[in-house]
């Protein structure tokens, strides 16, 4: 009777893990797309002017997923390599999550995606809001400058309704629609009265994600077209008057995709050329210092959410000018964090330091990380209590002997799940390699499945728990499963105390993150093939006694 009672509470215990690992990792997953930044209802208001502008027309292009080493490589983009004799360049930085639209979002806004209020994950066009930070689209329009963006559909509802002048929106991503983008955007370049143009393009993008990766012969050849793109628009352009800006939105990682924390996919080319442009090799450059930059050269105010350094050190400006300039930029970080001490009810004291963005920025971290810091340790103490009173019940009611070898075959579940993950298939512990939902969900589950199967038949088979009673198999089977899971769940435990149970008004350290989503949709798949090995306990036994010929006794 007692093993009955084992058998019926473990395979309730298995359900509830079963569930509970299914709605929480549904749930985590939902918090991250819905995340919305601490000043999302109480932004910051626009300051003053940085003064006259000092080029008549900034041209922006951006080439989707294009990486530094494809962008710096003359074989491949031989125009753009030429055109870096006069130009400021070099290698830009970006955060997680590495996607398009938070990173529209922070070259647009000069905010981080924790801050900037744009959408951190690809949302579907249905579903994207218009951002809620002030923007350089926004800034020119109220000072009465004409815009124009020609490119991907998400820009139509990303930028604020009568913000863009003009605009050429497509669903396409490969070839065809670029050079759709270019034809519409063509004519705006030789138009005086617009002062500020987007173009993008992303046939490369498109080849990483549906043509091999950055590896195959199709990514080079989308960089080469995109290249005579970036030629042609050059031409239209006067320089010596206006300014153009060739950058990337983010990388993609040699098997294409992107979004996690891989540096390939967190660094970017940026090129400045033109007008009001000193030449050189720059380093360092942040992705939120780019939308300052473009404030300063068009005479518009400073972003008011900006959290980036405009690049002064590439910029031909007069002492009248630097000094406007320092001034709306004091102003906007004053603002910016009076706005963040208020949305988190916290008082955010200034960090003294000769740089006013470097000394708001830290002052907004140190507060950040404060109040983060307290909740880690709360919920550290969650998990010590969590895990102490687990070992408590294993120690009391199952055998050492057992527990080592449930231990053992959890270990051994951990060693297959990742020989094929990791090194058969060199999948990274990270987004980026993820193409679809789907697919995650049915290689995990596959994976997973077969990675138990074995663990489970390793320690029947050792320790002839094949020839004993079905009731023995199913009890085994269950504790099996649930300390294979308590193992499993060890991301979960560390990412619970950093980042907590779902995403809130932080964004999570995007590593421990995955790790522990990766680790739920393993405990559901566990839970379930346990639950179903004990249900088949009588026929497993039924067949072992057949194929070894051993008269049982069941017990």
């Amino acid at each position: 009777m007692k093993k009955y009672y084992q058998i019926v509470i473990g395979f309730l215990i298995c359900l509830s893990l079963a569930g509970f690992s299914y709605f929480w990792a549904i749930n985590l997953m939902e918090s991250l797309y819905n995340y919305r930044s601490p000043i999302s209802n109480s932004p910051p208001t626009p300051g003053e002017s940085t003064g006259p502008s000092i080029t008549s027309k900034v041209v922006i292009i951006l080439i989707d997923a294009l990486r530094v080493d494809t962008a710096y490589n003359s074989e491949v983009m031989p125009f753009l390599n030429n055109l870096k004799t006069n130009s400021a360049w070099g290698i830009m930085h970006s955060q997680t999550p590495s996607y398009s639209e938070p990173g529209w979002t922070t070259i647009l806004t000069g905010a981080w995606p924790e801050i900037s209020d744009g959408p951190v994950m690809n949302l579907d066009y249905a579903n994207i809001y218009p951002f809620t930070q002030d923007n350089i689209f926004s800034a020119a329009d109220r000072y009465g400058l004409k815009t124009a963006i020609s490119g991907y559909y998400w820009f139509e509802k990303l930028l604020p309704s009568g913000s863009v002048y003009k605009g050429f929106y497509t669903e396409g991503e490969d070839d065809r629609a670029d050079q759709e983008v270019l034809a519409a955007a063509m004519p705006w370049l030789n138009d005086d009265a617009i002062s500020l143009i987007l173009i993008h393009i992303d046939q490369v993008d498109y080849a990483g994600h549906h043509q091999g990766g950055p590896q195959s012969n199709y990514w080079d050849e989308a960089a080469t077209r995109a290249d005579a793109m970036v030629h042609t628009i050059v031409n239209e352009l006067e320089l010596t008057q206006d300014t153009i800006l060739i950058l990337s939105d983010h990388g993609q990682i040699d098997s294409g995709g992107h979004g996690g924390q891989e540096t390939i996919v967190l660094t970017e080319p940026f090129l400045f050329a033109g007008k009001s442009i000193i030449p050189g090799n720059y380093s360092d450059i942040q992705m939120v210092d780019i939308a300052p930059t473009i404030s300063i050269l068009l005479g518009l105010n400073i972003p008011a959410a900006n959290q980036g350094q405009p690049l002064l050190d590439i910029l031909e400006i007069n002492p009248e000018k630097m000094s406007l300039i320092d001034v709306a930029l004091s102003n906007q970080q004053n603002q910016l964090l009076k706005t963040y001490s208020e949305a988190i009810s916290k008082k955010v004291t200034l960090i003294s330091e000769e740089n006013i963005v470097a000394s708001t920025q830290s002052s907004i971290l140190l507060s950040r990380n404060m109040i983060l810091k307290s909740e880690i340790v709360n919920r550290t103490l969650i998990i010590i209590l969590f895990l102490g009173i687990c070992l408590f019940f294993i120690l009391r009611y199952i055998k050492r002997i057992n527990i080592f070898f449930y231990m053992l075959t959890g270990i051994f579940y951990f060693f297959l799940f990742n020989l094929r993950y990791f090194l058969l298939d060199k999948h990274p512990y990270s987004l980026s390699w993820i193409n679809s939902q789907n697919d995650l969900v049915l290689y995990i589950a596959i994976t997973t499945i077969i990675s138990f199967l074995l663990s489970w038949v390793f320690y029947i088979v050792f320790t002839k728990t094949i020839i004993k009673s079905p009731q023995e198999i199913a009890r085994n089977t269950l504790f099996i499963t649930i300390s294979t899971i308590f193992l499993v769940a060890i991301p979960v435990y560390i990412s619970y105390a950093i980042n907590g149970s779902l995403v809130s008004w932080t964004l999570p350290d995007m590593l421990s993150m995955y790790l522990a989503f990766l680790a739920l949709l393993q405990c559901m798949f566990i839970a379930i093939i346990g639950c179903t090995i004990s249900v088949f306990s009588l026929p497993i036994h039924m067949i072992a006694r057949k194929f070894t010929g051993v008269n049982l006794n069941e017990n």
